[in-house]
């Protein structure tokens, strides 16, 4: 898949080829850092890449923020009336438990080993934790991950070269 990215941003014209890795790292499971590689081997100067990827991965954490924000209003107001609580899943309830243990800074650090960013920034509003502090840790989260691999990419190029 990485390498049909790679190719689809090769393939638009060179003033455009920042928008194929923002829409890459828009991608859950991708994201800013391996859309940040993406950029890198197409040829995307490195802070274009970088920048790109991250603008196109916070849209996309932005998207399921809101939107779980506005299911748990939905979730706590039918609560209310008596509806009965679902049992998570084993992935959410991993994530529940990490939240527990690290927080929201930890959680959103540490939680993109485990799932997309998109994913966990969810399920911790989910959780009940302040939208604007997940926005906050994911949005560092994003960049810190994407410069990360902007570097690992870099050295991976020089040491083919």
């Amino acid at each position: 898949m990485q390498e049909a990215l790679v190719d689809f941003t090769q393939s638009l014209p060179l003033w455009l080829q920042w928008a194929g890795v923002m829409l890459a790292a828009a991608i859950p499971f991708i994201e800013s850092y391996f859309g940040t590689l993406v950029g890198v081997v197409a040829g995307v100067p490195v802070p274009i890449a970088v920048l790109a990827a991250v603008i196109g991965n916070v849209i996309s954490m932005l998207a399921f923020v809101f939107a779980a924000a506005t299911a748990r209003q939905k979730v706590l107001a039918r609560r209310n009336g008596g509806a009965e609580p679902e049992e998570p899943s084993a992935r959410r309830q991993k994530v529940k438990r990490m939240f527990d243990r690290f927080g929201v800074p930890g959680v959103s650090l540490l939680g993109q080993t485990v799932l997309p960013s998109q994913i966990t920034s969810g399920m911790m509003v989910s959780f009940g934790a302040d939208r604007n502090l997940v926005i906050f840790w994911q949005v560092v989260s994003i960049i810190v991950w994407a410069i990360v691999f902007a570097l690992i990419g870099q050295a991976g190029i020089a040491l083919f070269r």
